[in-house]
């Protein structure tokens, strides 16, 4: 049922895999001096115990990697673009010419065997100095410095990138305001009105992005990029149903806003009522009609929500908050699982928007363990990975059947990387297992899991064979 075109793919992010954090003119991110991710404080400067100064050195290895997901037939492969790489600082009149050089030999790579690069312009990746000169996004000026980065990379790579995302997790900002935003300034001390400002900035700023794009090269496919966590209400209850209701609409605004070019009522109604300021211009609002091409988002959890305050206990996995549902399992780190969820999501932003549709993270973060296989190499049999992502992609075929219009899937993190939430190795997502652990040793070597043969078979056969889950040694 998966369209002939559909785009079967992997995603990382440059500062969880690519590592050389200080080779070739790259200035420090704010990754640089987060060592515990984001729940962790962060550092003055950057400390051997931060696993992302290195991460799976990707930076080195990245042709030995693209190989193994050409192995496996990714038509597309998601990765982003270290902002710091080609601006070290951010607010240079000059790029980084090695940096740029970098991600020419990338994409070529990429090309090479016939995968699609989609980047990510800004994937929790500010260069540093903008956050401790100018306070991140809160900061007007931000919109000018990314305007000049876009330019440059779109320009540098018109002819070998064609899909683009411009902020990764966009919604993701009021919650995390330093690793999403940039923002200095502890969290405890914004207020509502800053934190929203620094969204005006940011959704300004995409909106830019997407105007430059569409006129440097026009076949350029450019998305926002949101992260998915659908809202139930904890009981049928109309009360809990109205706060299911609210708590999305702080989620949907983001899109809302990329695919319609403007504020939605029920979001001015919400500054309104909380004494929410903002700075808005003219131009920023003409500039917001520069719409998204696609829809993109992340899915890997789903929440509810209460109007009873005794009820109201934020799950341990839940980033954007929300309340554990009674119904679902949760992954080892709190993660609540739910495939049906995914179907949900595809079809609420599809009747939403009817805008094409593009998944492009959706995985299981788990403690691996390496074993010597039967034909005596040595694998992980990660048969949970399987059956995870098998229901998901079930919950897609079913979206698709329904009429969505969706262009593709990219699972997290195809091959194991240092995670954006906490920081570690040992949660391990990928189809390859990078021997490298939490206390800094480890060959680098890469080793392939019974799920990059399953999801090898997968992409073969577009989706058919999805089901497949045990007995897989005929596909080696």
């Amino acid at each position: 049922m998966f369209p002939e075109n559909f785009l079967w793919g992997g995603a990382v992010a440059a500062n969880q895999c690519e590592g050389a954090y200080n080779e070739d003119g790259k200035g420090l991110s704010i990754q640089d001096v987060l060592p515990h991710g984001v729940k962790g404080p962060r550092t003055e400067k950057p400390t051997e115990d931060n696993m992302k100064l290195v991460g799976i050195d990707f930076y080195h290895h990245y042709k030995e990697d693209i190989k193994l997901f050409a192995e496996m037939g990714f038509k597309v492969f998601r990765t982003s673009i270290a902002w710091s790489r080609i601006f070290p600082k951010g607010d240079e009149e000059t790029p980084n010419e090695a940096g740029l050089k970098f991600y020419d030999d990338l994409f070529d790579e990429c090309r090479k065997y016939g995968i699609e690069p989609l980047v990510t312009l800004s994937h929790y990746e500010t260069p540093l100095y903008l956050a401790e000169h100018y306070d991140g996004w809160v900061n007007r000026d931000l919109i000018g410095f990314y305007k000049r980065y876009v330019t440059t990379v779109f320009n540098r790579y018109k002819d070998k990138v064609k899909y683009w995302l411009t902020f990764n997790e966009i919604n993701s900002i009021l919650e995390s305001p330093f690793m999403s935003g940039g923002i200095n300034t502890p969290k405890e001390e914004l207020s509502q009105s800053d934190l929203y400002q620094a969204v005006h900035h940011e959704l300004v700023a995409s909106a830019w992005a997407t105007k430059i794009g569409h006129e440097i090269n026009p076949d350029f496919k450019i998305g926002c990029m949101i992260l998915s966590m659908p809202v139930y209400p904890l009981t049928a209850e109309p009360s809990d149903v109205l706060a299911a209701m609210e708590q999305d609409h702080k989620n949907m605004m983001f899109a809302d806003i990329h695919v319609r070019g403007y504020y939605p009522g029920y979001a001015k109604r919400y500054m309104r009522e909380n004494g929410i300021s903002i700075s808005v211009t003219d131009e920023d609002m003409e500039i917001l009609k520069n719409t998204v091409d696609f829809v993109s988002f992340s899915y890997y959890v789903s929440v509810c929500a209460t109007a009873d305050p005794k009820k109201n206990v934020r799950g341990e996995g839940n980033l954007l908050g929300g309340v554990p549902n009674p119904y679902l399992k949760a992954s080892d780190w709190g993660w609540q699982i739910d495939p049906k969820g995914l179907r949900y999501v595809l079809n609420t932003l599809w009747d939403r928007y009817q805008k094409p549709l593009f998944i492009v993270e959706n995985g299981l973060g788990a403690m691996d363990k390496l074993v010597q296989g039967a034909d005596g190499e040595m694998t992980v049999e990660d048969d949970y990975r399987i059956e995870y992502l098998r229901d998901h992609i079930r919950q897609m075929e079913e979206a698709v059947m329904d009429g969505v219009d969706l262009m593709g899937y990219t699972t997290w993190g195809c091959i194991d990387l240092v995670s954006a939430s906490t920081a570690e190795l040992r949660k391990r997502y990928g189809f390859i297992y990078v021997d490298r652990n939490d206390d800094g040793s480890g060959t680098l070597k890469r080793y392939k899991k019974k799920s990059f043969h399953w999801y090898k078979k997968v992409i073969g056969t577009n989706g058919r064979d999805y089901k497949i889950l045990r007995n897989l040694e005929y596909l080696r």
